[in-house]
């Protein structure tokens, strides 16, 4: 059975130093309601996998300024002063990759490719090393990424990735059944088929959740073979990363 009657049951036994993969993009699609539960239980030294850490007061942001997060790894980390802070601190280690590396990552992790070559990155520390992974208090660089293999296809050079899979994985999705098979609502299908994907027990948080058979099979998104737990939540808040108004 898939289904979990609460946030709090479905997270319950994420344990400590547990890696995790995050959907959402800035505040779209964020599965808040399980980070919420996640935060509640005080797991600690989490490894996350996530476009961005949210803000201060919402999404991971709330889990890292509890201090849960030892590492992460992101392709945006822009709007959040406490990460800022954590990682020049050395309190926080931090993998920064292009966007669309990410993502292949995490969809590579979910279809058993184990690493692949992509051209985003050759030429740069990305694939040539020495990014500060994670800083001393005192500013120098305690550890640093290392050299990646680098490989010519047709002429072109190539770096390789690895892919990445996740002990648990929390998605957000619109419409879910109980079977684990998800619909996700315009811009918030962004990173949380591919976390869905990357983790090992995925965990999704629906705002409608129907039975077996009344999905279109040709509307899903995400099969529920990618899928282990489902947990209704209904509907949740919708943030506004940054509010722009006319005078």
């Amino acid at each position: 059975m898939k289904r979990y009657e609460s946030a709090a049951s479905a997270v319950a036994d994420i344990p400590d130093g547990a890696s995790i993969a995050v959907g959402g993009f800035g505040l779209c699609g964020i599965p808040s309601q399980l980070i919420d539960a996640l935060a509640a239980i005080e797991v600690n030294g989490l490894e996350v996998f996530s476009n961005n850490c949210g803000v201060d007061d919402w999404g991971l942001g709330i889990l890292l300024s509890a201090g849960r997060i030892r590492r992460v790894t992101a392709s945006y980390v822009g709007e959040n002063k406490e990460f800022a802070r954590q990682y020049l601190s050395g309190e926080l280690e931090v993998e920064l990759t292009p966007q669309g590396t990410l993502a292949e990552r995490m969809r590579a992790g979910g279809a058993g490719i184990p690493a692949f070559y992509t051209p985003a990155g050759v030429g740069t520390s990305i694939s040539d090393g020495g990014l500060p992974w994670r800083y001393h208090p005192d500013g120098s660089v305690a550890v640093a990424s290392p050299a990646r293999e680098t490989r010519e296809f047709g002429g072109k050079t190539y770096v390789l990735e690895e892919a990445i899979v996740a002990d648990f994985a929390l998605v957000h999705a619109e419409i879910g059944d109980t079977e684990g098979n998800l619909v996700f609502n315009k811009t918030a299908m962004n990173f949380n088929p591919l976390a869905a994907m990357a983790g090992r027990v995925t965990i999704a948080q629906v705002e409608k959740l129907v039975q077996p058979g009344e999905l279109d099979p040709s509307q899903v998104h995400l099969p529920g073979v990618f899928v282990q737990r489902v947990v209704h939540t209904g509907l949740q808040d919708k943030r506004i990363e940054k509010r722009t108004v006319s005078a």
